[in-house]
């Protein structure tokens, strides 16, 4: 297996982490549930995987949220997070030159550049918890708390209720 930034991240940080590969369908259209259908490939609860979500400010400025595949992001909470006044996805397209991933293969770990992270509060609430290695196909396993500190994130409420 082929290491990827974001598991390079983590073995020089001296994290212990599993992967899990997965067959990949090309599926990645948020409109269809893609980490929904993730996590029923890899027979684990929603709830445990998250997706990697990259979103823009009205200043240009880039920010990373991570939410378990069983919720949406509630937008008002992420802006109140993030301390702007407007957020919005990045564009697909723009996805690959901006963090180094394409849609379905985005880690929160070994982005282009460092942005500010926020993962869900949900992600404490398990032991382990999945995220996408950096390439589509294979997921990271890894205790949330070292999530956390790998990615300098802070942990936040974004559920959408």
């Amino acid at each position: 297996m082929k290491k990827t930034n974001a598991m390079r991240i983590l073995d020089g940080l001296k994290i212990k982490y599993e992967t899990k590969e997965y067959d990949d369908d090309g599926e990645h259209e948020l409109s269809r549930g893609a980490a929904t259908n993730i996590a029923e490939k890899l027979g684990i609860d929603p709830a445990a995987c998250f997706k990697t979500i990259v979103m823009r400010s009205e200043t240009k400025q880039i920010f990373v949220f991570c939410q378990s595949a069983e919720h949406e992001i509630n937008l008002k909470k992420a802006r109140t997070a993030a301390g702007v006044k407007e957020l919005n996805p990045v564009k697909p397209e723009e996805l690959l030159a901006l963090t180094g991933y394409i849609r379905g293969g985005c880690s929160p770990l070994g982005m282009k550049k460092k942005f500010p992270t926020f993962i869900d509060t949900s992600a404490l609430n398990h032991d382990k918890i999945y995220i996408s290695a950096g390439v589509r196909g294979q997921q990271i396993i890894l205790a949330p708390s070292d999530l956390i500190k790998a990615a300098g994130a802070e942990t936040v409420d974004l559920v959408l209720e």
